[in-house]
């Protein structure tokens, strides 16, 4: 029997923040499809999710090819309640010194795979009148360092698309949401890229419920941007 439960798309999903998306989503009703170019953390997403009596499905998929990655979303995109863009890649490279491969590749997982899963699930959000697409934005969304100027572009581009989709969308009943993670967020793979936590870092169940909380948001107050940062972050 096909399940009745709403799903949430979540792109680039692994350990840390993704996982907790598919834990605290599939326990409060959602059916999950994770979407990544890796299968890695599938066994333990997956466990998670059986555990609060989700279903959890895999698509092994690059965003950054439009072509496979429509193919791959099409026959799940009509039961899309919730998109949670969270593909990314971080490049930590000045930029006179970042080839032009790099920083198109930057730019096509975080902007380009968001417009690619959008257009996936947009014509049955619109045709039911609701939905949910969240956008995982980073402090560089707002200001870029000397050494991220492909990761900022990037993720710049990817505010100005959630603001121009934002228009388009939200008189048509689907919220769309731009969040900005102003800060790291404590997961294994910050502590393989940046070493052991000398600050705080954002609990990944924390930022997975403010998602969650945007998506069952009232539509007469919806929030377009969110900014999370720990207690301690200067901004």
């Amino acid at each position: 029997m096909p399940s009745t439960r709403p799903s949430v798309l979540i792109t680039g999903i692994a350990d840390g923040l993704g996982k907790s998306l598919a834990r605290i989503f599939a326990a409060a009703g959602y059916d999950v499809i994770g979407l990544s170019r890796s299968d890695r953390a599938t066994p333990q997403i997956r466990a998670q999710v059986d555990e609060v009596g989700g279903t959890y499905t895999h698509l092994f998929c690059d965003l950054t090819d439009p072509t496979a990655a429509a193919a791959a979303l099409q026959p799940h995109a009509d039961r899309v309640m919730v998109l949670v863009h969270n593909a990314q890649t971080l490049l930590i490279k000045p930029g006179s010194k970042t080839s032009i491969e790099e920083f198109e590749a930057i730019w096509r997982v975080a902007c380009l795979g968001a417009m690619v899963a959008a257009r996936s699930v947009l014509p049955a959000m619109t045709a039911r009148g609701e939905g949910a697409l969240i956008f995982s934005g980073a402090t560089a969304a707002l200001r870029a360092g000397g050494d991220f100027a492909a990761f900022a572009s990037a993720k710049f581009a990817l505010r100005g698309m959630a603001q121009a989709l934002s228009r388009e969308c939200g008189p048509k009943g689907i919220h769309i949401a731009h969040v900005v993670l102003d800060g790291l967020i404590d997961a294994p793979q910050t502590d393989r890229r940046f070493g052991p936590a000398r600050a705080t870092r954002m609990d990944p169940e924390a930022v997975a419920q403010a998602y969650l909380d945007l998506a069952q948001q009232s539509r007469t107050a919806w929030t377009h941007e969110l900014d999370l940062r720990p207690f301690d972050e200067r901004f």
